[in-house]
């Protein structure tokens, strides 16, 4: 249980608000198996974190505004002691109400005889569809049961099915004092396991020694460990977007590209840094690395309170672009290009994401054409790149590209928090310009 117990009070609070007369229901995650009858460590769903701390697997939160008695009710696993010898303790269902502060905390097993109560007088019920299919197939009977014989008899019942995403995205893309205290924790983590890597990186190093450094100091700092796969990839290695293998050994005259952060109490941090991994660039890495620098930084530029989310990325597209046709890596009209998306053979991804609990948060980036503003408490990545595989195809009529461009691959990605009056890089404390990283680097 976190220590933000008065935080997840006023988050279903918030939520209550909205759901007027509808009835919410979130389910814990589903076992992921690893191999055979091994399973995954378990990872509690984000929703259902985010409004309970509850860390436990095979449970339900209903959250029912409309009931006189109980609004916020739970369903959780019982004590038993020889399951709990093998599988870990249980908070069980006393010590859940008082903990948790449930109006009224039930069995797992009483589910189908107690949830029916809690849904009769709603007008919707609100519950995301897809995640557990065996759970979703409990929803949608006693759905229909209500449909089928209550409401045909008084007209009062859950009509709709609604997803609750919505209402979830707003609420958890603007984030706490409480969030970012750990937020800010994940992230110096992560900066202190960058600076490890970018010391230790040289020719004949393996990729997975940088990724086991990093790891072994994201879980010494008290961690859960990677807020994602990390990608530790050298040369040619970084046109993978998501490479993950981490088996190579690095080479003099190449490039590094890592991308990493840490998991802190469920709050992620996600850097990139790009760096030689021996004294210094080649002429052309340095060409293209400062593309990517000074895309970042004027992307970065239009992280304001008010502004379009929309402007990061078309900024950074811009720049790229320009600096492309620049080298006659592109050839023609800028606006077609821009457009068309013919940049895309280099650079084939959006410029950021939200960040919070999910490394991709949840939460909208237009809504429909309307452009998403910015606001205080927004924190999102920004993290424009170039990619020159050796196997790229550059779009129709744009030239061939020179060998001496292929397997350099370009990425720079901070973590940003739009403030009243700008923003805050909260990994700033990473190299990332040229004179920077060497400086650093040679200690």
């Amino acid at each position: 249980m976190s220590n933000l117990s008065n935080e997840y009070v006023q988050r279903r609070e918030r939520l209550m608000a909205k759901l007027g007369q509808g009835t919410a229901i979130f389910r814990t995650a589903p076992p992921a198996i690893h191999h055979h009858t091994v399973e995954y460590n378990f990872r509690q769903d984000s929703d259902f974190y985010y409004l309970t701390g509850f860390k436990e697997p095979d449970a339900v939160v209903v959250l029912a505004p409309h009931h006189n008695e109980h609004q916020f009710v739970m369903f959780v696993r019982p004590k038993d002691l020889e399951k709990e010898t093998w599988a870990g303790l249980r908070m069980g269902v006393d010590a859940a109400k008082e903990q948790l502060g449930a109006d009224e905390v039930y069995p797992i097993e009483e589910l189908d005889e107690k949830l029916p109560q809690y849904l009769e007088k709603a007008d919707r019920i609100y519950y995301q569809m897809g995640r557990d299919r065996a759970f979703d197939d409990t929803v949608i009977r006693h759905w229909q049961t209500l449909m089928g014989k209550k409401y045909q008899k008084t007209g009062v019942g859950p009509t709709a099915l609604v997803d609750p995403r919505p209402l979830m995205g707003a609420m958890r893309k603007v984030k706490s004092a409480e969030e970012l205290g750990l937020i800010r924790k994940a992230i110096a983590i992560s900066v202190e396991a960058h600076h490890a890597a970018m010391a230790m990186a040289k020719p004949g190093c393996q990729e997975h020694q940088i990724q086991a450094e990093m790891e072994y100091i994201f879980r010494r700092a008290g961690g859960q460990g990677p807020a994602y796969p990390s990608i530790v990839a050298s040369g040619e290695n970084a046109c993978i977007l998501h490479y993950t293998e981490n088996n190579c050994q690095m080479q003099d005259g190449e490039l590094l590209l890592v991308d990493a952060g840490c998991c802190y109490d469920y709050y992620n941090g996600d850097i990139t840094r790009t760096y030689p991994v021996g004294q210094d660039f080649t002429a052309e890495q340095r060409i293209l690395y400062e593309i990517v620098l000074e895309a970042e930084e004027k992307a970065i530029a239009q992280a304001q309170p008010g502004k379009p989310y929309s402007a990061i990325h078309d900024t950074a597209v811009g720049v790229i672009v320009d600096g492309l046709m620049e080298l006659g890596l592109l050839k023609g009209d800028r606006e077609e290009m821009i457009k068309e998306e013919k940049y895309k053979p280099f650079y084939m991804h959006r410029t950021g994401h939200w960040l919070g609990i999910d490394v991709h948060d949840i939460g909208v980036y237009k809504h429909g054409e309307a452009e998403v503003l910015l606001e205080p408490g927004h924190l999102f990545t920004i993290e424009p790149g170039i990619y020159i595989s050796p196997n790229i195809k550059p779009a129709e009529e744009q030239p061939e590209i020179d060998k001496r461009w292929h397997g350099i691959g370009i990425r720079i990605e901070d973590d940003i928090l739009i403030t009243k009056t700008g923003h805050e890089i909260l990994t700033k404390d990473v190299p990332k310009k040229i004179d920077e990283i060497q400086s650093y680097r040679q200690g």
